[in-house]
């Protein structure tokens, strides 16, 4: 494929021309790494990948190669859709196990045309994301997604804001990569369990500062859905990807790989909302249930409560379950103060997105949660958790500075309901970073029990399997909670590569690693997989980029507040780390 410009484009070339385009920027990733280890291989493979791979395929989607530039391109669209969905058939053509692997980035903007090149915001953008997209991966900017959203079912994950180099304004990043995408028909549920997906309720309040409401209502169902054990329930944020108008039901549910799809809306104002809702079966496209309620704001949880009862009757359920629900929704705890309960909806809304900005804010809205309504334990336990993830995740934080705090905080959410699980699954995880695995265990598997779709606990739970010596379970799980939640986060392929690591599958723990779409919370687990590996300049190259994030770490220090139940684990870790050279 040479760098030619298409008729199309090259009538523009004679005079600079602007228009509004699609741009697709793609390059090889670790391009001069490959070259240097086998230059002839590496050849060979990159004509292969341009003459049967990229150029037909750019072709069958309409767009246009306007430079090609080595190991890179850059290729016009008339249409945001044709450049996305061009940008997945590479990265699905290509697979996994490819030798060469591609990084995308896609914008629309303003581009130049001025003989066989092209300028401008659209150009510069796209190339900029595809500079931070991980191998096998895509970033396209948000005014992208937008012009895609309704048109295409494909699972992007929002990443927030995105500092470019030399491009003034923050861009919001969406994101896709080959293993966290569903498939286009994704893997069964389990046969013997009605799998059903709970699709964003719309906001018709005619206020777009009213999503965090309909959002909430969403998450609500979901959670109320997922408690149920003879239920598989796809996570809220996986059916998140299917927001709007425009969703073909059929085509979200095997996206997503289930039977059943509840779809909705919520218009609140004043005192009043008004809910409906649809129970459909996606292998027919019948309406199984449908129903609407008109009610005062203060009857929200009772709606919520028949909606989710409504919707078990409908699916078939098991003899005593209704009344089980019946029971338990007169134990619930639920919001005195329905202020209470509205800022409780928006911290989480700020706190699910997970920038560390939003978390101060996510904070200050559970505390005054906590003071309209101190018996509302969903905002003790999320404000525990939130302690934990700034300890866990963003490392803004010390295990010491935040166990006493969250400890209390999920302790008095067990106080006001017992049946608070993700007050269980804090407590889970801070005996698991005490060393105490079994008391660990139990509280996971507590909460588990009382919640068995939450994909989130799931996920998180296969760390302590690791650290007790179980990683071909924990692995298990791992890939569980992904079919329950496709589009998962990507700390849910940092477990699975950290299982992966210690049953010694080090190929399959660098493949599952480097999908993540922002790995610096894995550079450490990148550079011990390396090391073990022997690819040393790749482990020393993670090294320093974690050392710039932690310069304080030595691996002595480290080692004492790892509590393996097996020795020789931690001697796994610890060798890969001195492998990639770093201080003792």
């Amino acid at each position: 494929m040479s760098g030619r410009v298409s008729g199309r484009l090259g009538a523009m070339s004679e005079a600079p021309h602007r228009k509004l385009a699609a741009i697709l920027a793609a390059d090889v990733a670790g391009y001069s790494r490959l070259m240097g280890e086998d230059e002839a291989g590496t050849l060979r493979a990159l004509r292969q990948l341009r003459r049967e791979i990229f150029a037909p395929l750019v072709e069958s989607h309409r767009g246009e190669i306007v430079k090609n530039m080595g190991d890179g391109w850059l290729v016009a669209f008339d249409a945001a859709g044709d450049a996305v969905a061009c940008a997945v058939a590479l990265q699905e053509a290509l697979g996994p196990a490819a030798r060469l692997k591609l990084r995308i980035g896609v914008h629309i903007g303003d581009v130049t045309h001025e003989e066989e090149d092209i300028f401008g915001d659209g150009v510069n953008i796209a190339a900029r994301l595809q500079e931070i997209s991980a191998p096998g991966g895509i970033l396209i900017s948000d005014m992208a997604q937008r012009s895609v959203e309704r048109k295409i079912a494909l699972a992007f994950r929002e990443l927030g804001p995105k500092n470019l180099k030399n491009i003034a304004a923050p861009v919001v990043a969406f994101a896709w990569s080959l293993a966290a995408a569903p498939c286009a028909a994704a893997p069964a549920a389990p046969a013997d369990k009605p799998s059903i997906a709970v699709l964003p309720f719309a906001n018709r309040s005619g206020d777009p500062a009213q999503d965090y409401f309909s959002d909430g209502i969403t998450e609500d169902i979901t959670a109320s859905l997922s408690r149920i054990g003879w239920l598989f329930v796809i996570a809220r944020n996986s059916a998140s990807a299917f927001k709007g108008d425009a969703v073909d039901p059929q085509q979200a549910a095997a996206a997503l790989g289930v039977q059943y799809l509840l779809q909705g809306s919520v218009r609140k104002a004043a005192n009043r909302v008004r809910v409906t809702a649809q129970l459909i079966d996606a292998r027919s496209a019948a309406h199984l249930w449908s129903a609407r309620y008109d009610r005062e704001l203060d009857d929200i949880f009772t709606v919520q409560d028949e909606a989710v009862g409504a919707i078990v009757h409908a699916l078939g359920a098991p003899d005593g379950v209704l009344e089980k629900l019946e029971r338990q929704r007169r134990r619930s705890a639920t919001a005195e103060n329905l202020t209470a309960y509205d800022d409780y909806r928006q911290g989480r809304e700020l706190f699910d997105k997970q920038p560390q900005d939003d978390y101060r804010a996510a904070e200050k809205l559970f505390r005054k949660a906590i003071e309209r309504d101190p018996e509302f334990a969903p905002a003790y336990s999320s404000l525990a958790w939130l302690y934990f993830l700034r300890f866990k995740l963003r490392h803004s934080a010390s295990f010491a500075e935040i166990e006493r705090p969250a400890r209390d905080l999920a302790l008095q959410a067990l106080r006001l309901d017992a049946n608070d699980y993700r007050a269980h699954w804090v407590l889970a995880f801070l005996n698991s970073h005490l060393g105490k695995h079994v008391q660990s265990a139990a509280q996971f598997e507590r909460a588990l029990a009382i919640n068995p779709n939450d994909a989130n606990v799931l996920a998180w739970s296969s760390e302590v399997l690791v650290y007790s010596g179980q990683p071909a379970k924990a692995v298990e799980r791992c890939r569980y909670a992904m079919r329950l939640n496709p589009n998962c986060p990507d700390f849910y392929y940092w477990l699975l590569g950290f299982a992966l690591f210690h049953l010694g599958r080090y190929e399959d723990a660098l493949s599952v690693l480097e999908g993540m779409t922002e790995p610096d919370y894995a550079r450490r687990l990148l550079a011990a997989v390396y090391g073990q590996l022997g690819r040393l300049e790749e482990a020393r190259a993670e090294r320093e980029t974690y050392l710039e994030l932690d310069p304080d770490f030595c691996i002595e220090n480290w080692a004492k507040n790892e509590h393996y139940s097996d020795p020789g684990e931690l001697a796994r870790y610890l060798e890969g780390l001195r492998k990639a050279g770093f201080p003792d």
